[in-house]
């Protein structure tokens, strides 16, 4: 007899029966007797809650704890989340790509989802003793290393994958709906961030955010350079690390923006934002060298250095939109408030480093 699926529900409505569905449904022969529950993470629009669990019968594959993904609480971001479809999206990743994506992501019990409402759940397994990056504390250049080996499997298992063009739940690609976001909306966002930092802005980032919210139809237009499976938010604090306890070295986590996109952008986004500038510049070609022999590997031909180049320098210009976009859709806290001000200057230097306004004509 098929187990009873779990119903999609908010953390304070999960109990003990709920957990077992979940467990059953992904094969665990287990009862869950009682649970406690704490917040986990730093997430803007979604919460996370770790489950440790204890049983009325449990065997070797029962998992000591668990974690869930919920919308936010906060009604702003869970509006935010609503409307770009980063609920329903990551749910259709854990469900449909995340097998053959060939990073590491966490194993997930259940995914399901409400499109109408928003409403969705995700339970994953507990990768402690592994800990969260933080992108304000930035990473070692050992685990920049890591990362963008992670990348270049990523990008590769999906390399100029005509399949994904055909899924509407798939950012950017062909089938997709068109979006909210528009050249009126970014301008009104980066105003009103403009606005709400402008003592922390320096006079370089003030006027790439007037070029950038100025070309966001330009930044939007379609590329003519190979696309892939992009993550689109790549960085430390959506990825767990590996301690002197334990854990996989890198997982990649919090899916709710990838796309059907260029992957040297994910690069760029990553190296701007988690290493400090002058590490970065030391060891940019290094690693960029280590991400095209890594597609290599993995089977992608006739993209070279030329071509990373070219993509890699436009690639700060998303995570300088993301930190004035985000800033102003979500729960304002002091954490997103360093953190998108670190996000934007990072990706002010990386812009500026690579000529990159000058690619917006």
């Amino acid at each position: 007899m098929t187990p009873a699926q779990p119903d999609i529900r908010r953390p304070g409505a999960i109990d003990a029966a709920w957990l077992t569905r979940a467990l059953q449904g992904a094969g665990v022969d287990a009862v869950v007797s009682g649970f406690t529950a704490k917040a986990v993470g730093t997430g803007q629009i979604g919460d996370s809650v770790r489950f440790t669990l204890s049983y009325a019968r449990g065997g070797d594959q029962a998992p000591a704890s668990l974690v869930g993904k919920f919308p936010s609480a906060d009604p702003d971001s869970f509006k935010t989340g609503v409307m770009l479809g980063n609920y329903h999206r990551e749910v259709m990743f854990y469900r449909h790509l995340a097998d053959g994506a060939l990073i590491r992501t966490p194993k997930c019990l259940f995914a399901d989802v409400a499109p109408e409402s928003g409403e969705f759940v995700l339970l994953m397994e507990d990768l402690g003793p592994a800990e969260p990056g933080n992108q304000l504390a930035g990473v070692s250049l050992e685990q920049a290393g890591l990362v963008i080996d992670e990348a270049a499997r990523l990008h590769a298992s999906h390399w100029e994958d005509p399949g994904l063009d055909d899924l509407p739940w798939v950012s950017g690609s062909r089938a997709a709906p068109t979006g909210p976001v528009n050249p009126e909306m970014v301008r009104a966002l980066w105003m009103g961030f403009r606005a709400r930092y402008a003592e922390r802005l320096e006079p370089d980032w003030i006027e790439i955010g007037e070029r950038v919210a100025g070309s966001y139809a330009a930044l939007a237009r379609p590329q003519k350079t190979p696309h892939c499976l992009t993550h689109n938010d790549f960085r430390p604090d959506n990825m767990m690390f590996a301690t002197a306890a334990g854990g996989h070295p890198v997982t990649t986590l919090d899916w709710q923006s990838f796309a059907f996109g260029i992957g040297a952008t994910d690069v760029a986004y990553f190296l701007a934002g988690a290493l400090n500038p002058d590490v970065r510049r030391a060891s940019e070609a290094a690693l960029l060298d280590r991400y095209l022999a890594g597609l290599k590997a993995h089977g992608v031909s006739g993209y070279g250095a030329a071509d990373l180049a070219r993509d890699y320098a436009r690639g700060g210009f998303l995570l300088f939109m993301t930190a004035f976009f985000a800033a102003m859709v979500v729960k304002q806290t002091p954490r997103g408030d360093d953190m998108f001000i670190q996000m934007l200057g990072s990706a002010s230097r990386h812009i500026l480093d690579h000529d990159a306004l000058a690619t917006l004509g």
